[in-house]
């Protein structure tokens, strides 16, 4: 385990989470001393996850076996946690399901449905800076459907609209940078797809339970995102999609798996969608993986969407004030925006050998991740990092990028 070199930045986190209500859960996590600052894809689970799985094997599947799905409500599940996820995205009940889909399956629904909705448009437009997958789904949609990709720069995105709106059918775009935070606010984006006639398409996988993105009230047409990273639902943890009622009636789908059909159990022949969110339901759903998001989701749920934001941003700037006090040098090798409120929930530094560095912090107990050509990032989880981890973690980054250099 890490120790700060300065005494007084310990003294003060340790002031700072004695003080902080949200330090209460962090003794809820599994983290086996380690320091999760991972934002790829997978931090600790909750200490009770096993016995929830236990109780689901032992008390459900076991004596009920194929009758759990009617009598334990696993048929419902998708929706159950569908809605308390639109708790901490600001979206109302019935217009969020966990399907039991990938991330990259969910986003070629959700974009593939996004075009049929303007099928006169010829232009799918995404953001150059997208996360890879988003970019290679929409490459192969746009080659699905017959229509133009246009890949543009973050200022040219807002620009290329505002030029050819009346030629995109939908656009892609992320409220949080997957590789410098930098935020992208989903309000004026959407407002500007709306004004010409274009349909907003939103992934959420690096926002969702770190950042109010608040769907219902700024009219997102349809968005996605991962339960892993900051919910917390596990390797793999299957994704979510949002649509709201307005939509309902109107979207198509093109996985028309039958657990989206309006009768699934008439067994018949011709697809009829549901006419709810149901519709964007595919096959049958992963029930294990389900019952880990929804214990995940507990805790993130109780606390709310706004303090979480609030816990982690406050994490993040003891990280700069550590790192401030630390090195200096190493705070101007920041690369994403000093001022919190233009930041999703990590922050990322420009470091030479950044994934030799991201070994030596592991070997220190402090898990976090390199991105090429040379990021490393650092991700303020708010219920399982603590003000003292982060000053240990700067005092650890410190001395491992000393010993790579």
């Amino acid at each position: 385990m890490p120790s700060a070199g300065n005494s007084r930045l310990l003294d003060e986190a340790r002031r700072r989470d004695d003080l902080a209500p949200l330090t209460e859960y962090v003794r809820a996590f599994a983290t086996d001393g380690v320091i999760h600052l991972n934002g790829n894809s997978l931090g600790p689970p909750r200490s009770g996850l096993a016995a929830e799985l236990d109780r689901v094997v032992t008390g459900q599947w076991a004596p009920r076996q194929v009758q759990a799905w009617f009598k334990d409500g696993w048929l419902d599940l998708p929706r159950t946690v569908g809605d308390k996820l639109g708790t901490l995205l600001g979206a109302g009940p019935g217009q969020v399901v966990v399907a039991g889909e990938t991330t990259s399956t969910t986003l070629f629904n959700a974009l593939t449905a996004a075009c049929r909705l303007r099928p006169d448009r010829p232009v799918l437009l995404i953001e150059a800076e997208s996360f890879p997958t988003d970019l290679y789904i929409a490459d192969s949609v746009a080659k699905l459907l017959d229509r133009e990709l246009v890949v543009e720069s973050r200022d040219g995105f807002d620009t290329y609209l505002r030029d050819n709106g009346s030629r995109v059918a939908a656009a892609l775009a992320a409220p949080v940078d997957f590789r410098t935070g930098e935020r992208r606010e989903i309000r004026p984006t959407t407002a500007l797809c709306h004004a010409v006639g274009a349909i907003s398409v939103w992934d959420l996988s690096h926002a969702t339970g770190v950042l109010p993105v608040d769907l219902d009230a700024n009219a997102v047409d349809l968005a996605v995102g991962c339960g892993y990273k900051y919910l917390g639902g596990g390797p793999g943890a299957p994704a979510f999609t949002y649509v709201p009622i307005r939509l309902q009636p109107t979207v198509d789908f093109p996985l028309s798996g039958w657990h989206g059909h309006a009768k699934p159990f008439a067994m018949v022949q011709t697809f009829i969608p549901a006419d709810d969110i149901d519709q964007a339901r595919t096959g049958t759903p992963p029930l294990l993986s389900l019952v880990a998001l929804n214990h995940a989701l507990a805790p993130l749920v109780e606390v709310g969407i706004h303090e979480l934001h609030r816990r982690s941003s406050e994490l993040g700037e003891f990280f700069l004030e550590c790192l401030a006090d630390r090195s200096p040098e190493l705070l101007g090798r920041l690369a994403s925006p000093l001022d919190a409120d233009r930041r999703g929930g990590h922050l990322a530094l420009r470091v030479p050998q950044a994934d030799k560095v991201e070994e030596a912090l592991a070997d220190s107990g402090v898990l976090v991740d390199a991105r090429p050509p040379d990021l490393i990032r650092f991700a303020f989880a708010p219920l399982y990092v603590t003000h003292e981890q982060v000053a240990n973690a700067v005092d650890a980054l410190c001395r491992a990028v000393e010993g790579v250099q």
